[in-house]
Parts: C-alpha cells; structure tokens; sequence
C-alpha cells in the first residue's frame, strides 16, 4: 500500500523529523485559508503548491509550483487541483489531482537522496544515500552507480551509530548538519521498522541556507502482510490512486496485478502464476494480468477471477492453470462452468487442471455443454492460449 507525501510527511513528524510542511486542500475554496495559514505560520509571502498523487515526477508533469506571492498561489491550486497529471509513473492517462499540498517554501543550498527498503540478496534492510538529490535514482543507478553509498542493516539491532556516521560522511557532510545527518538516518530507520514500510524514500533531503536538514518530499511503502496491525496507516489507503479492478480484487482476497497484453491468466500460487506468465511471453504472448486465486479457490473464487480478467477490454483469450493441491479441481472446474455460461464470455479459454480429482474435473468440463478448449500440459495451454488470442 501506498500513501500521499502529506500523509507521509505526518509520519516522519511523529519521529521528530523536520520536514517542509503545509495544508491539504482538495476544494479551491479552501485555498484562501492554507494559503494564508502557511504565510504566517511561516513568517514569508512565498508557498510551494504540490499535486498529490501516487506517482514521481509530479514537478516535471507541472504539478508542483514555486508561487512567490498570493495571487500566484491561488492560480497554482485552481490550475493544479483538478488536472488530469501526467508522469513517467502515471502511464499516457495520467491522474486525476484530487488534493494539493500547500507548502511552505525554502531556501536550499544542498540536495541529498535516501531511502530505506529490503534487500532480498541479504534479506536484510539497506540504507541507500547519494548527493544525487532530485534525480531519478534508476537515473543514477544506471550513469553513476558510485554515487550511491549503501548500508546493510541486521533487523535484530538496527541501524548503529556508527552505520549512520558512514552515510553522514559519504554525503560530505560536517559540523552541525553532519550531527543532524546522523539522527535523522537513525530516526528514519526506527520509523522504517515500526510502521512496517517496504520502502521509505526521501527524494531530496536538503540542507536550508539556515544549515537545516529537511525532508522535501517523502514516499512510503507498505507491507500488506503487516497493515492488519497498522490500522492508521490502513484507514490512509486512497482506492482513487489504485487501478479499479485491482480494489475489486483486494475486496475477493484476489491476488491481482493488470498488466498490458492481451493473454489473461488465472492461476493458483504465486510461483505457478510467474512461470504461467513467463511461458506465454516464451511462446510470443503478452500476459494480460497476474491473478493469484489462492489455494481456496472455490465457484465464487473463480466466477470472481473471471469478471476482474474480463474487465480489462484488452483481454483477448483466458488460460486457467491450477494445479490442485489444496484446492480441487473439481472445485475449479465448477466455477469455470458457472463461469462462462453466466458471463456470456465473448473470448476462448483454454483450461489446464492437474492434482487433485483432475479427472473428475475433466468430466465436469466434458459434459458441461460449455465451449472451453482443453490443455494438457503448461506448454500445451500456452501455445493454445497464444494462438487463440492472436
């Protein structure tokens, strides 16, 4: 799960961390009021008004504004709040702006980049730092991978002093905004820890003319696993920043990502999914979806899984892959009948089932009088699944 760089940025104030902060608006009426509130909490005329949305490269797309006065602050929100933005993240149908941050406005001499997330290699968190503020780190992954300092952490005793200082230096930092450098990585890593995040990105950290250490922006991920204990970052969740048939999904604890081609897959287990996905691409399909129905797959599971594929018009042909273990396949194949004899479905769908009572289920789908092009083995599916959506 993600959240917005306002509610991000109330989570590192909770860790004592500085940050640039501001008001939410999501009604131009109400900007007369932030925009004056930031003003005098702030002591200066001048605001900076951020987009939020779920997705980088706001400042590029023209939703973040540096406004030196009033009247263009107000112009600033009645432009942005509203917008159809796009970035490189959003994909050419971009977002819709549904709230701005009004925020106060600062004087930067230096910008940094940190983030915290899970290393897999070492199943370890990593601290990641550069001098690349700003930029796109895959940016600075790619061009200059020796401007990126990393920090491997033991969960058991988290991020040392010493770890910190490594990063503090690393940066060039020194005297007083070194010391602060130090406590914010070490107040970061706690918040990382307690809140569960898969990922914390702040992008820039800057030093102030005032030699402050700041928090510009702020992007937290969260493990779904953990957020039945984090019931405040839970009830954050913003569904109009998700794709619709992916919300659909999470309220039939369908595991479900849309992707871009035109093959969909409905499977059973994560690893089973990616090999499914890997051998359409293997025989020149494009897999249309990653769709995990779980090992409780039962008719309503399935019926389920097929309106959630079916939603996406690019869906050309359907391959049902399950191997039965703890679920049926006689279940399964149930649900495929009721399926297609109920959604009418206008694409050929190729089943393979093998495991548990997979002769009974191919009895089901034999006399079941509905039109399902069988498969026998996972390249045999591909290859028909393939041909059908071409």
């Amino acid at each position: 799960m993600n959240i917005h760089e306002y509610q991000a940025k109330e989570l590192l104030k909770e860790y004592k961390i500085a940050i640039q902060d501001g008001f939410v608006v999501s009604e131009v009426s109400a900007a007369d009021a932030a925009i004056t509130a930031v003003q005098q909490q702030f002591n200066t005329q001048a605001v900076v008004i951020k987009a939020q949305i779920h997705a980088g490269g706001r400042g590029k797309g023209g939703g973040v504004k540096f406004c030196p006065d009033t009247a263009s602050a107000k112009q600033a929100v009645e432009s942005i709040l509203g917008m159809n933005l796009v970035t490189h993240q959003t994909g050419p149908d971009g977002q819709l702006v549904r709230q701005v941050l009004v925020a106060q406005a600062l004087d930067i001499q230096f910008e940094y980049y940190v983030a915290i997330t899970l290393d897999r290699s070492t199943g370890c968190p990593v601290v990641m730092v550069s001098t690349e503020g700003g930029v796109d780190i895959e940016t600075v992954a790619a061009e200059t991978p020796d401007k990126i300092t990393r920090v491997v952490v033991d969960p058991v005793v988290g991020l040392r002093a010493f770890q910190a200082r490594h990063l503090a230096g690393s940066l060039g930092l020194s005297g007083d905004v070194y010391k602060q450098a130090i406590a914010f990585f070490i107040k970061l890593y706690c918040c990382y820890e307690a809140a569960d995040a898969s990922l914390i990105e702040v992008n820039p950290l800057v030093v102030t003319d005032d030699n402050q250490l700041v928090a510009l922006d702020a992007k937290f991920n969260f493990d779904d696993n953990a957020l039945y204990r984090q019931k405040t970052i839970a009830s954050q969740r913003d569904t109009h920043e998700e794709d619709p048939s992916e919300v659909e999904a999470s309220k039939h604890n369908l595991n479900y990502v849309k992707l871009d081609g035109t093959v969909g897959c409905m499977v059973n287990g994560a690893g089973l999914a990616m090999a499914t996905m890997d051998i359409i691409k293997f025989e020149g399909g494009e897999p249309a979806n990653f769709l995990d129905v779980g090992g409780g797959a039962n008719v309503e599971t399935v019926k389920q899984g097929f309106s959630i594929i079916l939603s996406d018009p690019n869906v050309k042909a359907i391959l049902v892959n399950i191997f039965g273990g703890i679920v049926r396949c006689d279940r399964v194949a149930n649900g495929i009948v009721q399926a297609v004899s109920e959604l009418n479905l206008s694409v050929p769908v190729v089943v393979r089932l093998e495991g548990t009572n997979a002769s009974v289920a191919k009895t089901i789908l034999d006399k079941s009088g509905v039109s399902i092009i069988s498969a026998t083995t996972l390249e045999d599916a591909a290859q028909k699944v393939v041909q059908a959506a071409s």
